[in-house]
């Protein structure tokens, strides 16, 4: 098993992105495995810990069909119910609250 070559933050050499950097290029991973890892040093829990992927090996990200985008509006659309009064609350509802700002006042 061969070991990832490992980098201190900010000292990674070109050619190598996150995949927040790679998406942030309209580019995805595609399939490839790890190609490095950055490390930031913390005090107490240990190391931070960054994928890296070769930029050259990317693809493209897909584009959202229409389709895509339905699935989409529906799932955001089922966040926004209140579970408790069944009504549309207009934002997303926080999971810690558990419904609607006044339902969860009222508990």
């Amino acid at each position: 098993m061969a070991t990832l070559p490992v980098f201190q933050w900010h000292l990674a050499p070109g050619g190598y992105a996150t995949r927040r950097q790679l998406r942030a290029q309209g580019l995805r991973p595609g399939g490839q495995d790890v190609a490095a890892q950055l490390e930031r040093p913390r005090r107490r829990r240990g190391p931070l810990v960054a994928y890296l992927y070769r930029v050259d090996l990317a693809k493209p990200v897909r584009p959202m069909t229409e389709a895509r985008w339905a699935a989409l509006a529906k799932a955001n659309a089922a966040r926004r119910i209140c579970p408790l009064c069944r009504r549309d609350a207009g934002y997303v509802i926080p999971a810690h609250l558990g419904g609607c700002v006044p339902c969860a006042d009222a508990n």
